[in-house]
């Protein structure tokens, strides 16, 4: 793999400087962008995800998405908190890393890779990331998860500061004409990280919503961060019953800058596809220009 960059605060524009001029690599329309998101109901034998994971990408390519999104632990759903932690890779190598890169550069796509377990200081926890590499294999930025999940009702039970370290730096990800703000899961219930990112033309929420917060609040939520953003949104999620006895709740959406679901799956492996036009955020941000009348 080639060195990937450090983690940028707040904006990471090295994709469009990068890649101006890059021999072999196809810029996507400034008018229309080809999006489609993984849906996986992922299991604890890593081999057995990444198969998975690229028969779903091949499925997206083959149908001309130019921009693949994967979810949250695409790689890994243990049957404990701590698996991931054993599957943890040093910044910049790693059997997972490289799969990425290799299936980005395979089919020619961009490639928002879901999450990953990266190595921090505390060797009992990891950073979960989320890489974003372009159709040469090259990483144009990566985002750790700020906000860690903690919920418990019941026997249900999820916290995880155990074995997750924060991020702090809030990151956007320009391809080509295109800006990409990058959250993971549980960042979507706090609006203040995407204010943070506006105004950006797509936002991404690779998430592992459970079954019982989903039902309650995914699709509120989405919705909500699309129509207050006044962009697209894009939540590739795990959907379904995986063998470690997890139930997630799926619904893998694609919302426009007005609010409305354009395309969704409800629960188990598929592709969602969709095409983000940038005249409907004109429309949209014409229509009603919400992001420039805020005072504060």
């Amino acid at each position: 793999m080639n060195a990937p960059p450090t983690q940028s605060a707040v904006v990471d524009t090295s994709f469009a400087k990068a890649a101006t001029g890059s021999s072999g690599l196809a810029m996507p329309s400034e008018a229309c962008l080809r999006v489609a998101l993984i849906q996986m109901v992922s299991a604890p034998d890593l081999d057995h995800n990444l198969r998975r994971a690229e028969a779903l990408i091949e499925e997206a390519a083959s149908r001309d998405a130019q921009l693949v999104s994967l979810p949250e632990y695409f790689c890994l759903l243990g049957r404990r908190d701590t698996d991931k932690v054993g599957l943890r890779e040093p910044w910049g190598e790693g059997p997972i890393q490289q799969f990425l890169v290799d299936v980005a550069k395979r089919y020619k796509i961009w490639l928002a890779g879901g999450t990953i377990p990266i190595q921090c200081q505390d060797p009992r926890r990891v950073r979960n990331s989320q890489l974003m590499i372009d159709p040469l294999g090259q990483v144009r930025a990566r985002y750790d998860k700020i906000h860690l999940f903690g919920f418990q009702k019941g026997s249900e039970r999820f916290n995880e500061s155990d074995t997750i370290e924060p991020g702090s730096s809030p990151v956007l990800c320009d391809i080509g004409q295109w800006r990409f703000g990058m959250s993971i899961c549980y960042d979507l219930r706090f609006p203040e990280l995407y204010r943070r990112l506006a105004p950006a033309d797509a936002l991404l929420v690779p998430s592992a919503f459970t079954y019982t917060t989903g039902l309650a609040h995914w699709e509120i939520l989405l919705r909500a961060r699309a129509i207050e953003n006044q962009c697209y949104v894009l939540a590739a999620a795990q959907g379904g019953e995986h063998p470690n006895g997890r139930r997630t709740w799926g619904h893998s959406m694609v919302i426009d800058p007005w609010g409305e679901v354009m395309a969704q799956q409800a629960e188990a492996e598929a592709v969602v596809f969709a095409s983000l036009e940038r005249e409907r955020i004109a429309q949209v941000r014409g229509m009603l220009p919400a992001l420039a009348h805020r005072v504060l």
